[in-house]
């Protein structure tokens, strides 16, 4: 019963279906608590992390994963210990300390290596693209983003396709490299879409509205996103607003259908 609970709160991460993730999680952490059992305990809080980072409560999810980095270490699960640490590293980038991000993917991705586990590996490395990407460090996110491109291709990974096809195209944007990142926000809509995940899509709506020429689109497309991610009961949290807030500022300062590049802040 603990199993099958924690089974269905992840599958639940797809749709965001925030308190159905947090009542399964709780009550499978129950019972495996009760049983005494640390590996169940570690499946238990995962949802619980990825429910407290989507909806910004950034202090809650670090201590889930400080105590999920303890009982995986002491169990010996390294592969456990690198896709926690990464996520602790998610959870620095998304509070601003940079160093301590890149820090801890960086620390994440060796242990990922040692254990021969391309997801954690990924994983970890995204961070490391996300926070060069925020840094204005864009040739080196690109490096880190399209590394892994082929790979879940291989895999069927479609909505890790869609998130770094998404981050690339924002790379492509912030170099003013408008049609390039019109073309892979679009690759990224259409993965999200096959995926049905709303959070997906209304990432790459958000890049879309980057990509646009002309500013009053990139507002509707920004509004659009705004009112899916409402639908779903998940506004976009202070941490994740780094291309939402620059778009929305350059869009609203531009003249009517003039791109960034002809002189628009």
């Amino acid at each position: 019963m603990a199993a099958a609970l924690s089974t269905r709160a992840q599958l639940n991460i797809v749709h965001a279906g925030v308190d159905d993730m947090v009542r399964d999680s709780r009550r499978s952490l129950e019972l495996f608590d009760e049983l005494g059992d640390d590996w169940g305990r570690l499946q238990a809080t995962y949802s619980l992390i990825v429910a407290a980072e989507i909806s910004g409560d950034y202090p809650t999810a670090a201590r889930y994963l400080d105590d999920a980095i303890r009982r995986a270490e002491d169990l010996g699960l390294w592969t456990e210990v690198s896709f926690r640490t990464a996520g602790l590293g998610r959870i620095a980038l998304l509070t601003g300390d940079y160093d301590r991000a890149d820090e801890l993917h960086e620390r994440a991705r060796r242990l990922a290596i040692e254990q021969s586990n391309k997801s954690a590996e990924e994983y970890a490395e995204v961070g490391l693209g996300l926070s060069a990407r925020w840094q204005g460090r864009l040739e080196q996110a690109e490096t880190h983003f399209t590394k892994w491109l082929g790979w879940l291709e291989q895999v069927g990974g479609t909505p890790g396709i869609a998130f770094i096809r998404a981050q690339l195209g924002f790379v492509a944007e912030q170099r003013g490299e408008f049609t390039k990142a019109q073309a892979l926000h679009q690759q990224s809509y259409e993965a999200a879409v096959q995926v049905g995940d709303e959070r997906a899509i209304a990432l790459a709506l958000e890049g879309l509205a980057g990509a646009a020429g002309d500013p009053g689109r990139a507002l509707e497309l920004l509004d659009e996103a705004d009112a899916l991610r409402r639908s779903v009961g998940l506004p976009l949290p202070p941490g994740e607003r780094f291309d939402v807030d620059r778009i929305s500022r350059r869009a609203t300062s531009c003249p009517a259908r003039r791109r960034p590049s002809t002189g628009c802040p």
